[in-house]
C-alpha cells in the first residue's frame, strides 16, 4: 500500500501504515549509527514526523519519502539544538556519509555542524543538497531520488559523490 492510496486504510490524510511502517525503518536505521546514549528513539522521531505528515496530500510514495526526509531532519537538528543547549557538546552524533547512507558507520560529525553545512551547500548548488537530505535523512535511492528531482539516476549518484565529498572537507574544516 502506498502513502498516497486513499483507501480505508490509511489514516489522517494518506499516511498508510506501511508508509508509517516505512518511516520507522528509515528512522531506526538513521538512529542507529548514532551514538549510544542517544535519548531519541525510533519511534519518538517517527511521531514527530507523523504529526508534522498527518494532513498532507502526497503526490507519490517518492513525494511522501521526500517530504518526510525534511521533516526528519528538522527534528533531529531541533533535537540536537536542545540537547547543545542542555549540556555542552550535546549536538554531537555519529552520522553516515557512505555511499549506502544510512547502512554504514561514519565519522563524528555534529548534526548541528551538518546542518548548517547543507544550508550553505544548498546556497551553492540546492540540487546536491537535495541529495543528501533525500538519500541521508530519507533512506531514497539513488533511483527515488533521481525520480523526485526529475534527473537521471547516475547524476543523482555523481551529485551525492559530489556533495559526499563537499561536506566531508567542510566539515572537516570545523574540527
Amino acid at each position: 500500500m502506498s502513502a498516497v492510496d486513499d483507501s480505508a486504510e490509511s489514516t489522517n490524510g494518506g499516511i498508510t501504515a506501511s508508509a508509517y511502517a516505512a518511516l520507522r525503518g528509515i528512522a531506526a536505521s538513521y538512529l542507529h549509527n548514532e551514538r549510544m546514549n542517544h535519548t531519541l528513539q525510533p519511534t519518538a522521531l517517527v511521531n514527530e514526523a507523523y504529526v508534522k505528515l498527518a494532513d498532507g496530500k502526497w503526490k507519490s510514495d517518492t513525494h511522501f519519502r521526500a517530504v518526510a526526509s525534511n521533516a526528519m531532519r528538522q527534528i533531529l537538528v531541533d533535537h540536537a539544538r536542545a540537547r547543545g543547549a542542555q549540556k555542552r557538546g550535546g549536538g554531537w552524533v555519529k552520522i553516515t556519509l557512505s555511499a549506502d547512507a544510512a547502512a554504514t558507520p561514519g565519522l563524528d560529525v555534529d548534526l548541528l555542524a551538518l546542518d548548517e553545512a547543507l544550508n550553505e551547500l544548498a546556497e551553492l548548488d540546492e540540487r546536491k543538497a537535495k541529495i543528501v537530505e533525500l538519500r541521508f535523512f530519507g533512506g531514497l535511492s539513488y533511483a527515488e531520488s533521481a525520480s523526485q528531482l526529475g534527473i537521471s539516476p547516475k547524476t543523482a549518484e555523481a551529485d551525492w559523490y559530489f556533495a559526499r565529498a563537499w561536506l566531508r572537507d567542510r566539515l572537516s574544516e570545523d574540527r
